[in-house]
Formats: C-alpha cells, structure tokens, sequence
C-alpha cells in the first residue's frame, strides 16, 4: 500500500512561525506533504485528520507545550508508534531527559540544519527517500 503520489507526511507543531516556515521549506523541497500547527491544541485535532508519519513539536509553547502534546500523542493507541521529535533552543540534559519521559523519540536542538531534520525523519522512517530537487 505504499503511495508515492504524495510525500511523507511530516508534522511541524511550534509557536514561531519561523521555526515552522524553515522546516516546512526545507522538508517540501525533499518531497514531504508538510503539515503545520500553531500548538498543542491545534496539532492534536490535525493529528486526528491527517496522520502524520513523523511529528516534529516544540518543547516551549503556549497552552499546551511540547511535553504535554508529546504526552498525549503517545498516550492514543492509534499515534503511540508515531515517531516525536522533540525541538528546543535549550540543549540542557533536564530537558532532554524530560522530553523521554513523555515518550519523545529524538531531541532537536534549535536552530536545526536540514541534515539533523532529515537524519531524524530517516532515523525514524526507514522507508522515506527524499526527493532531491535539482536547483
């Protein structure tokens, strides 16, 4: 059942629009279908729609914030598989110990380069070939 008419669908859940601007940029030009959230709350509903195959989420968030988000997407039996990268400026041994508590599978450290978020989706998603796009 494997679809190659549409990219892997990757997940970006942060506050700054930046942040998900970068990511959306860097992860549509290898050929994911990229969705994004603003946080917690809105990522949980388009989680429910979409199904992403790997969720990247931002650690410091208002509302809900990435370890609570992170909680909750494990804690569902159907997402509890779904890879979580966990994204944050701090790069303190806490909150990387904190971030696996919760069931995150990787821990990014900002600002990420495309290799680091690329390796994390290939880490995680051992059948995701990127899409090379000649410049």
């Amino acid at each position: 059942m494997e679809q190659h008419s549409e990219g892997l669908k990757v997940m970006v859940i942060d506050d700054s629009k930046t942040i998900r601007r970068t990511a959306e940029t860097l992860l549509k030009k290898v050929g994911c279908d990229v969705i994004t959230a603003v946080d917690g709350f809105d990522a949980l509903a388009k989680i429910a729609d979409t199904h992403p195959r790997i969720i990247f989420v931002d650690i410091m968030m208002p509302r809900l914030d990435g370890y609570q988000t992170c909680a909750l997407i494990k804690n569902n039996s159907s997402f509890k598989s779904t890879p979580v990268i966990m994204l944050s400026s701090k790069d303190g041994l806490f909150d990387k110990a904190k971030g696996r508590i919760v069931g995150s599978d990787q821990y990014l450290t900002k600002p990420f380069s495309k290799e680091e978020l690329l390796g994390a989706i290939k880490a995680h998603v051992p059948d995701f070939a990127p899409v090379e796009q000649i410049s």
